[in-house]
């Protein structure tokens, strides 16, 4: 009876993510306009820090309950499913066209920040440490980072004022595109929640580790937001906030809910992870920037090329659950 329970709680999570990134793409796009500011602008921003809300959720939750590995899990599983998954996903929906702006310097600054995490937290490989730890000072480190991200931001609103006439016409007026926001961002953040929970009561019912449920359950679920607001801007032709949306999330991810927690509370050290786990969240941005880089556009087969190698880590984080 509890696991029905779950099923119907995980159905009734997809719908309000689903119609809750349609309101969403809508209303921040139309905020966008009414502002005259770009859609890359309010993808960095409004979408990418409002479905990033279920992953800093989880993350002071973790550290609260001393889930250190779902903590960095989360994170790092999110990270690899919004590049992987999300982009290779919208690029078979409809490839995907990268501004020259986003291929010279977010890509790049998201790049530098993922690899920023990697040396900071491979203490026993750098610096001859005992054990691998990601301590306060790492953290403010992050949070340094999200700081020039956000002076970056002002710098891109500033420009995009003197850029105006080449904003199209709003859809709706602001306080209704502001209520769309609002009603799509309660709706992916209460869906997201609903699917987490059932999601990983159902994995504890099973019986599967800290680890794998961090990295697959979890960070595919609080991952949901970004990974149905993406499909739904695909459609759309919303290629400006699908990529905003991923880049702006990412950076979120690592600077905020990793990094926030930390520089509070202190230092965590992660037991159960894997080299390969970083190793991809390296590669899979790495291998977003070098693609955007070649021709300024994801097609179909790159996205192919992404959901392979999806699918491949996933499959042996599966492989390595069930021996």
């Amino acid at each position: 009876m509890e696991i029905f329970l779950q099923f119907l709680l995980l159905i009734v999570g997809f719908i309000f993510l689903i119609k809750g990134a349609d309101w969403l793409v809508d209303g921040a796009s139309s905020v966008a306009s009414n502002f005259k500011v770009s859609k890359l602008l309010i993808g960095l921003t409004i979408v990418a820090f409002g479905t990033g809300a279920p992953e800093l959720a989880v993350s002071f939750s973790s550290f609260i309950s001393g889930n250190t590995d779902i903590l960095l899990g989360n994170v790092i599983g999110s990270n690899i499913i919004n590049v992987l998954l999300l982009i290779g996903v919208a690029a078979i929906i409809h490839p995907i066209r990268v501004k020259k702006e986003t291929v010279s310097k977010e890509l790049p600054l998201l790049l530098l920040i993922s690899t920023a995490l990697i040396v900071l937290i491979l203490d026993t490989t750098l610096s001859e440490a005992l054990t691998n730890a990601f301590s306060r000072s790492d953290a403010i480190v992050c949070l340094l980072f999200f700081g020039i991200f956000l002076y970056y931001l002002v710098s891109l609103a500033r420009k995009n004022k003197k850029e105006a006439k080449k904003v199209e016409k709003p859809k709706y007026k602001l306080g209704k595109s502001f209520f769309f926001v609002l009603i799509g961002l309660v709706g992916v953040i209460t869906g997201s929640q609903l699917v987490v929970n059932s999601a990983s009561t159902i994995a504890s019912v099973i019986g599967i580790s800290e680890r794998v449920i961090a990295l697959s359950v979890i960070a595919l679920g609080t991952s949901l937001p970004e990974l149905v607001t993406t499909i739904t801007a695909a459609k759309k032709g919303e290629s400006d906030l699908l990529i905003g949306n991923i880049v702006g999330s990412n950076i979120f991810n690592i600077c905020i809910v990793l990094a926030l927690p930390v520089a509070i509370s202190g230092t965590i050290t992660p037991e159960n992870f894997e080299i390969l786990d970083l190793i991809l969240l390296i590669g899979s941005t790495l291998l977003v920037c070098t693609l955007a880089r070649l021709n300024r556009k994801i097609t179909r087969l790159e996205g192919i090329l992404m959901l392979t190698i999806f699918a491949v880590y996933y499959g042996y984080i599966v492989v390595g659950a069930l021996a």
